[in-house]
C-alpha cells in the first residue's frame, strides 16, 4: 500500500510536466519529444533537486526509483519493438535502397571515427577508471552515430517531406543507422560485462545465436500468426498477448545473456510480419501507452541521473563543445558528400546532414544502457544528454535553412507521390 502511495505522485508529476513541456515545444516548432526530454531533466538534480531538494527526495525516493527503472525498461523494450516493426525498406522506389545505405554508412563511420577521437582526447577527464580507453572511445563514437528513426518519421510527416526523395532517403538511412547502432552497443556491452575475452566471446556468440533463432524460427512462427490476423481482419486479445509474451520474453533472454532487454524487443520487431492489419493493430494498442506513459517515465529516470553543472569550469565547456561539434560534423560532412555524389544539390545534402543529426530518444536509450552497465559515468552521461538536446533541437531548423525558400520541397514525380513509406505517422519519438 505504501509503495503505491509513494509511486503514484511521482507518475502524476512526470505525466503532467511531460505533457506541458511537450505542448510548449510543439508551439515553438520543435518535436514534442524534445519537450519531454527537457521535462525529465527539470525533475532531476539540475533544477528540482537544486531549488527544492526535499521535494525531489520525497517524490523520487530510494523506494520509488527502482519502480521507475522497471517501468522505463518495459517501456523501452516495447518502444524498441515498435521501432523494429517500423523498419521496412521494401516499399521504397527502385534505386533508393542503395543510395540510403551509402548515406547511412557516410553518416555512421565519420561520426564513430570523430567520436572515438573526442573520446580518446577527453578520456582522462570523463571516463571511469575501470573502463579502457578503447571501450570509452568506441562508446562515445557509437552514441554520436545514432539517428532517431521514429522521431525523424514524425518530423518528416509533419512537414510534408515523407514522400519526397529527401524524406524517403532519410528514413531508409536512419533505419540502417539504428540497426547498426544497436548491434554496436550490444557488442560493446557484451565485451564490457564479460570480464575477460572468453566470457565476452561467450556473450557475443549467445547474442548472435539468439538473433539467428529469432530471425529464422521466430520469424516463421510470427509469420503464421500474421497470416491468421490478416485472414481474420483483426488482432484478437489472445494473439496480442502472444506478441507481448514474445517481446518481453525476448527482452528477458537478452538481459540474461548480458546485452540488455531492449535488444530483445528490437529483434522481435524486426522479425514481425509486415501485414497491414497486424502492424496497424499493434501500433493502435501499444503506441499511446508507450509514448504517453512509459517513455516519459524513462525521460524522468534519465533526468534523475543528469546533473548539469560545472559550466564555470573551462574543461567542462570545452568537453561539451567538442562533443557537439563531433556529433554534428560526423553526420553532416559524410551526408553532403554522398548526396552530392549521387546527383543531389548542396542544399539537399545539407538538409540530409541536418536530418540525420536528429538523435531524439535513441541516443538517450544508448547512453542509458551504457550508464547502467558502467561504461560511462555521470559526467559523460550528462554531457551526452546535452548533446542529444542540442542536435535534436537544431535538426529541423537547419534542414529548413538548408532548403531555403523550397520548403517543403516538391515531390520528384508521380512515382514518389505513389510511394507509401513504411512509417507510423503518429510516432513522435
Amino acid at each position: 500500500m505504501q509503495l503505491v502511495i509513494d509511486v503514484l505522485p511521482a507518475l502524476l508529476v512526470i505525466l503532467i510536466l511531460s505533457a506541458l513541456c511537450g505542448k510548449l515545444f510543439v508551439m515553438l516548432g520543435q518535436p514534442r519529444v524534445l519537450g519531454e526530454m527537457v521535462a525529465g531533466i527539470l525533475l532531476g538534480p539540475t533544477l528540482l533537486g537544486r531549488v527544492a531538494p526535499d521535494v525531489q527526495n520525497s517524490l523520487f525516493s530510494v523506494e520509488v526509483k527502482p519502480v521507475l527503472y522497471v517501468l522505463s525498461t518495459i517501456g523501452l523494450t516495447l518502444f524498441m519493438f515498435l521501432v523494429g516493426l517500423g523498419l521496412d525498406h521494401h516499399t521504397a522506389p527502385k534505386g533508393y535502397q542503395g543510395t540510403a545505405v551509402y548515406i547511412a554508412v557516410a553518416s555512421i563511420l565519420p561520426a564513430i571515427v570523430v567520436g572515438c577521437g573526442v573520446g580518446l582526447l577527453f578520456y582522462e577527464s570523463l571516463s571511469l577508471d575501470e573502463v579502457s580507453p578503447a571501450m570509452f572511445a568506441l562508446f562515445i563514437g557509437g552514441a554520436l552515430s545514432v539517428t532517431a528513426f521514429p522521431m525523424l518519421a514524425r518530423m518528416l510527416f509533419d512537414n510534408g517531406l515523407e514522400r519526397t526523395p529527401l524524406g524517403i532517403l532519410a528514413l531508409l538511412a536512419a533505419a540502417v543507422d539504428d540497426a547498426v547502432a544497436w548491434c554496436l552497443l550490444a557488442f560493446l556491452i557484451a565485451f564490457h560485462k564479460g570480464g575477460g575475452f572468453d566470457e565476452s566471446m561467450r556473450t557475443v556468440l549467445l547474442a548472435a545465436a539468439f538473433t539467428v533463432v529469432v530471425m529464422t524460427a521466430g520469424r516463421r512462427l510470427l509469420g503464421k500468426l500474421g497470416e491468421r490476423v490478416e485472414r481474420g481482419g483483426m488482432l484478437t486479445s489472445g494473439q496480442f498477448c502472444a506478441v507481448l509474451v514474445m517481446v518481453l520474453g525476448a527482452g528477458l533472454i537478452t538481459e540474461q545473456i548480458g546485452v540488455y532487454a531492449v535488444f530483445g524487443g528490437f529483434l522481435v520487431g524486426l522479425a514481425m510480419p509486415r501485414g497491414a492489419v497486424l502492424r496497424r493493430a499493434l501500433r493502435e494498442r501499444l503506441l499511446d501507452t508507450v509514448q504517453v506513459l512509459l517513455v516519459p517515465v524513462f525521460f524522468a529516470f534519465s533526468g534523475l541521473n543528469t546533473k548539469i553543472d560545472g559550466f564555470t569550469e573551462v574543461a567542462t565547456v570545452v568537453s561539451l563543445l567538442a562533443l557537439i561539434l563531433a556529433a554534428f560534423v560526423g553526420k553532416y560532412v559524410g551526408c553532403i558528400a554522398v548526396m552530392k555524389a549521387r546527383g543531389f544539390s548542396w542544399r539537399e545534402g545539407s538538409a540530409m546532414g541536418s536530418l540525420m543529426n536528429a538523435r531524439g530518444l535513441m541516443i538517450l536509450v544508448f547512453i542509458n544502457v551504457g550508464f547502467a552497465q558502467g561504461v560511462i559515468g555521470q559526467e559523460a552521461f550528462s554531457l551526452l544528454v546535452l548533446v542529444a538536446l542540442v542536435t535534436t533541437g537544431s535538426a529541423l531548423p537547419l534542414c529548413k535553412l538548408s532548403l531555403g525558400g523550397k520548403w517543403p520541397p516538391a515531390n520528384d514525380d508521380d512515382q514518389n507521390r505513389a510511394v507509401s513509406v513504411s512509417v507510423d505517422s503518429r510516432t513522435s519519438i
